[in-house]
């Protein structure tokens, strides 16, 4: 059986804490549980005090099969972030913003640019999505399409550097969306000539969105996944929503985390469980220990709080 893990960000001490609740205990340098397995369900990195403790905890509970764990964005950035381009110069300007959550990370490394670099590689054997018997995990949503793209185009094991290059140089190639589509979501963009108001009286460009939701007919509230703050109840025009998937409860469970749910709720249909509660802000980890059901319980959701 396996227990799903929310996004550590960096917070080693959460981590450890939960680990020993749910009765892990530390073996040969690893956390261990005699019968069950974690699942790291992305962003281990950024954000937090203990970053590079939290890697080397998750990095190895899976070297030593004793967890899995897949991609996230923060990792994906990361990677990137080293990139080169033909002529070895960096792929990435210093001054590019989409880059900024890495710089704790970076000077928690400063002294450590082998052992940073070694991670960085092994980032890249890491999934973006797992199958496991009845389950499912992916770091922000599931989309046939984008699994069956990678099944058939990307290899098993050890991500190419060329992908990411390609995920950078060339947004709007299919793999770059389909990328971003597992570990991001669906974001909800306005349209240049529409603005809303939220309730703290700001006009967002864009809202991550409930992907699995039948959009149309819906409000922007009731199609918003946002857990920071309230959009209006307007219905959204046709004529502007953006594609969403499916998520029939005939499917398998599905686990995931990014959306930073704070305090919930993180069970959000009987075969969808977020496990994301935004330790930076929230200071609370979550887990769901899966016991073998087809129908998620409250019950099993863990809780750890600083």
């Amino acid at each position: 059986m396996y227990d799903i893990i929310g996004d550590v960000h960096g917070h080693a001490s959460l981590l450890k804490k939960l680990l020993l609740k749910m009765g892990y205990v530390k073996t040969n340098g690893s956390f261990y549980h005699s019968h069950r397995k974690a699942i790291f369900v992305g962003d281990f990195i950024n954000r937090g005090p203990e970053i590079r403790k939290s890697v080397r905890i998750i990095r190895s509970m899976v070297e030593s099969g004793n967890a899995f764990a897949i991609l996230g964005n923060h990792e994906i950035n990361a990677i990137i972030y080293y990139l080169k381009d033909k002529n070895g110069l960096p792929l990435v300007n210093n001054s590019n913003k989409n880059f900024l959550s890495l710089i704790k990370t970076l000077k928690e490394f400063t002294n450590f640019p082998e052992e940073w670099k070694s991670h960085r590689n092994w980032f890249r054997t890491l999934p973006l999505f797992l199958e496991l018997e009845n389950i499912r995990v992916v770091h922000a949503c599931w989309s046939e399409e984008a699994v069956q793209f990678f099944r058939e185009q990307v290899p098993s094991g050890k991500i190419k550097k060329k992908v990411f290059r390609k995920v950078y140089k060339k947004p709007n190639s299919e793999i770059a969306k389909n990328i971003w589509l597992l570990t991001k979501g669906v974001n909800f963009r306005m349209p240049g000539d529409l603005k809303i108001i939220n309730n703290k009286g700001v006009a967002p460009r864009a809202f991550r969105m409930k992907w699995w939701e039948q959009p149309f007919g819906k409000t922007f509230e009731e199609l918003s996944f946002e857990s920071k703050y309230i959009l209006p109840d307007y219905t959204i025009p046709k004529q502007i929503i953006p594609q969403c998937f499916t998520c029939a409860e005939s499917e398998p469970i599905l686990f995931f985390g990014h959306y930073c749910r704070f305090n919930g709720p993180h069970i959000i249909k009987s075969n969808i469980c977020c496990v994301d509660s935004c330790v930076n802000g929230s200071k609370i980890l979550t887990a769901y220990r899966w016991e073998g059901e087809k129908v998620l319980n409250e019950q099993n959701l863990i809780q750890v709080k600083k």
